[in-house]
């Protein structure tokens, strides 16, 4: 979708890239990516690809050329940065009618009486172990006022509503949920395992052989930047 927005497919600035799973994804519709991240036993764990060219930077200061990417993208990253720099770092790098698109991904969404179960997982047992920013992509960065926003700097795309969605079983969802990052601190902290339990709880509703439809609300925020 967003490639078919771009004026051009020439080359993409994947900022914040992590593993590089969003690069090289963009590598099937641009000649080349640029795939950033400041961390770099991130980037040295990043998927290869022959598209996608790797750097260790910070996302306000990419080091690429002026007017150098047709499109510039953060999945699930911008929350962290410094945002007026790096929209002023966005604006230079991008050529004139670029693109500036980011995304993030809100709670899980299975069915009404297992979300309630998760809910108070998130927001009580391990509610207190989130980090300041995490209501950014809770509200899909709803608050967050956009450079695109402003008319005279350049025009936001109207876009579909997407989710992601995933068929599992109850071992894969509590696989996932022990991947957050409040989970690690409250293990850290109290010196157990809140998995279990949950796991258990869940149990009741969900039993072991059958699967869920897991859907996960995504947000994206795109615009044309002049």
């Amino acid at each position: 979708m967003l490639a078919g927005r771009c004026a051009g497919t020439a080359r993409v600035w994947d900022c914040a890239t992590g593993n590089g799973q969003a690069a090289v994804a963009l590598a099937e519709h641009f000649d080349a990516v640029v795939a950033t991240d400041a961390s770099a036993e991130q980037i040295a764990q990043a998927q290869a690809h022959e598209r996608v060219t790797y750097r260790v930077a910070p996302a306000e200061a990419s080091r690429l050329e002026d007017d150098s990417v047709d499109l510039v993208t953060v999945a699930q990253a911008l929350h962290w940065f410094d945002r007026p720099a790096f929209f002023a770092e966005a604006r230079r790098v991008l050529r004139p009618g670029g693109l500036l698109a980011v995304w993030t991904y809100g709670p899980t969404r299975v069915t009404p009486a297992l979300d309630a179960i998760v809910g108070t997982f998130y927001g009580e047992t391990v509610g207190p172990y989130w980090p300041p920013e995490r209501h950014l992509p809770e509200e899909g960065y709803a608050s967050i006022v956009f450079p695109f926003d402003d008319p005279a700097v350049g025009k936001r795309l109207r876009l579909p509503t997407f989710a992601m969605t995933a068929d599992w079983h109850r071992a894969d969802f509590v696989g996932y949920l022990g991947t957050w990052s409040a989970v690690k601190r409250y293990r850290e902290a109290t010196g157990s395992d809140p998995i279990p339990a949950i796991d258990r709880a869940l149990a009741a509703r969900w039993p072991s052989d059958e699967t869920r439809l897991v859907r996960w609300p995504l947000a994206v925020h795109a615009g044309r930047l002049f």
